[in-house]
């Protein structure tokens, strides 16, 4: 680790918004990419903003890094416009096409390379969910990993981390570092950018990173080092509605009634007034027979 300062990368990633109608991809299962509005990652901005707290109370250097093609450029100015030191895009014409697996497989590289005292990034994607790469890369680097963080506190060599936890609760969390982090959005307040940081940034140098800075071989990302593979594509199997056929002998009215209600016919409700031990035994009986209980042994 750092003898100084804490050396802390930042994991930037771009989603699409998810509020305007999309268009689907001919073929297979996907979403065009023209007319979609991209927009950095809220959970990854908050991540970013805990790392620059930290580097303004002068403890800590920040890096951001994004995978992905040109148009992530913009994405790593605003990092720099917001505070970073340093933004490094990996990209390689052989990487389109990977799957988790294959993206934890570049992370990983990189940490080993970069040796990062902090990891940070967010704990999901607005468009799509959960991503594992980043856990999955800390995991092969031997690294611990905290998940839904709230605020964090470094102790060096620690750091004590606030989480959320189911229904509301908050726990705390002691890490050693290194380690990596996935930050909660919503909670923390992202700074604007000054106007001449932002025109400042536009002339300040991202590095571009490829497989041979990497050092790794074009079999081992992308397609080629995926796990998951598209299997086939069709449209779903329609659900037929079942129509049902009242009883002719019926009167007029009972058969419109029957034919409203789809042919459900509504559950018989039973009133059983016996002691209670033998209402007793009758619900285990039931519960037997609907196999929820195991049979009982002789």
């Amino acid at each position: 680790m750092a003898q100084n300062k804490l050396e802390i990368l930042v994991i930037i990633r771009e989603c699409s918004d998810p509020r305007p109608p999309v268009r689907l991809m001919a073929k297979g299962a996907g979403i065009r990419d023209r007319g979609l509005r991209r927009l950095v990652n809220p959970a990854d901005l908050e991540a970013l903003e805990h790392a620059l707290a930290l580097k303004d109370a002068g403890v800590a250097k920040v890096t951001a890094a994004a995978l992905g093609p040109s148009h992530l450029d913009d994405s790593l100015r605003l990092a720099l416009a917001m505070g970073v030191e340093r933004a490094i895009r990996i990209w390689d014409g052989g990487l389109d096409g990977g799957d988790a697996v294959a993206d934890a497989h570049l992370w990983q590289r990189l940490f080993s390379i970069l040796r990062p005292d902090l990891i940070l990034t967010g704990n999901r994607l607005l468009d799509c969910g959960c991503d594992p790469a980043p856990a999955l890369a800390a995991a092969r680097q031997g690294l611990g990993c905290v998940s839904a963080a709230l605020s964090l506190q470094v102790n060096t060599p620690q750091v004590e981390i606030l989480r959320k936890g189911d229904r509301g609760a908050r726990q705390k969390i002691l890490a050693r570092l290194p380690c990596a982090i996935l930050c909660e959005s919503g909670f923390k307040e992202i700074r604007y950018p000054a106007l001449e940081a932002v025109m400042d940034a536009l002339s300040r140098p991202i590095e571009a990173w490829g497989l041979s800075e990497l050092g790794l071989a074009s079999w081992e990302v992308g397609g080629s080092g995926s796990v998951l593979e598209p299997g086939e594509f069709a449209f779903p199997r329609p659900d037929p509605l079942r129509s049902s056929t009242p009883d002719p002998s019926l009167p007029a009215f009972e058969r419109i009634l029957a034919l409203l209600s789809g042919g459900i016919q509504p559950r018989e409700g039973k009133m059983h007034f016996l002691p209670p031990e033998e209402v007793a035994d009758n619900l285990l009986q039931i519960f037997h027979n609907e196999g929820l209980l195991p049979e009982a042994r002789p």
